[in-house]
């Protein structure tokens, strides 16, 4: 049977998410339909979308790439899915592997890896294993609501801590400060860096296009609390928007450098697989008056397409508009004084401590 994309959740059940929609996703053989056939009482119409938690029963937790436009080759996902709803998460396309919805789906169906600090102090432990700075929070958020609770990133990062390996983590969530006590003095040793991910200042398109996350202002105020006890934190201007966010740009980077930032990247809006449609809704319903300007010249830095996913320019598009952005990043960049601390964090102190039952070694 073939999937149509359809208009699958109460939007009175969506409010305060992220997704307007809940279709079906690519791997499923048939489409879901809302039908309202009478019998819902008025409670339950109103009722909002709850977030369930669900458990990944992961073997493994360290994952590589060969990409050769990241910047890194390993990385941890301590979630998959995440709650903060970001319309525009590039991750979202992955809870189609899982049988659910990149819609609304994957902002309340959340897995957790519980045993995620074991599996990862395994990996660590092995003989085989080479150390690299590990980044986390380049798919989903380490910090979404739920770690409140599980605390599955701390347990993560005490074990990093006592192999002494390097991390840098990036999210937008204040939740981070709570592990300050812990990446305070890695990265005095030069094992963590930070990147707060600053999207705009204004809080009402804040709320609309990524709504569970921490506020603009308390994003700023965690990089000020991170720099201040010398944790190097960089901001992320990440997705830049076209006509919705990109000119707040020099904004976000001077208002970031004047909290304590040292340095500063950006990367535009990539619309993968059903991003696409689930973007264009939440732009239909929420920026009317701009949806077709900001789809035109999306497709005008995507060589006339929605998306394109060649290496090197998918993270910066191609055309004039992509090469004005990027100008404009990197006279900002140099105007602030940013991205010009280059250490890299260091591997070198990297250490297996003595397992139980295991021989010392000899001095």
């Amino acid at each position: 049977m073939t999937t149509v994309l359809d208009i699958t959740a109460d939007p009175k059940r969506l409010r305060g998410r992220g997704a307007v929609s809940n279709a079906s996703g690519r791997y499923e053989k048939e489409s879901r339909v809302l039908i309202d056939d009478g019998w819902n009482s008025e409670e339950e119409e109103d009722a909002s979308l709850k977030t369930e938690i669900l458990r990944d029963s992961a073997r493994t937790i360290i994952t590589r790439n060969n990409s050769p436009d990241i910047s890194f080759s390993q990385s941890i996902n301590p979630y998959k899915g995440c709650e903060h709803g970001c319309i525009y998460c590039f991750a979202r396309p992955t809870h189609a592997y899982l049988g659910f919805s990149p819609g609304a789906d994957f902002e309340s169906k959340i897995f957790t890896k519980p045993n995620a600090a074991e599996l990862l102090r395994k990996e660590l432990a092995s003989p085989k294993y080479v150390p690299q700075v590990l980044a986390i929070g380049t798919n989903t958020d380490p910090y979404q609501p739920i770690e409140k609770k599980l605390r599955i990133m701390r347990s993560i990062l005490e074990v990093l801590w006592e192999f002494k390996h390097p991390v840098g983590i990036v999210t937008k969530n204040a939740g981070i400060l709570r592990d300050i006590d812990i990446l305070a003095p890695m990265a005095e040793a030069g094992l963590a860096k930070v990147a707060l991910s600053v999207t705009t200042l204004d809080r009402k398109l804040a709320r609309a296009m990524e709504p569970r996350a921490s506020t603009p202002p308390r994003r700023i105020e965690a990089i000020k609390a991170l720099a201040s006890v010398g944790i190097p934190t960089a901001v992320m201007f990440a997705p830049v928007i076209p006509a919705l966010n990109d000119e707040e740009l020099e904004t976000v980077l001077e208002t970031a450098k004047d909290a304590g930032a040292r340095s500063a990247g950006y990367v535009l809006l990539r619309l993968p697989l059903e991003i696409k449609d689930l973007f264009r809704e939440w732009l239909e319903a929420n920026e009317p008056g701009r949806a077709k300007h900001v789809m035109s010249l999306i497709r005008s830095m995507r060589g006339g397409k929605d998306y394109d996913a060649q290496w090197n320019t998918r993270m910066r598009g191609t055309g004039p508009y992509a090469e004005m952005i990027a100008r404009r990043f990197h006279l900002a960049v140099r105007r602030f004084g940013l991205n010009t601390d280059h250490r890299p964090l260091d591997t070198r102190q990297f250490k297996r401590p003595a397992q139980p039952g295991q021989q010392l070694e000899l001095l």
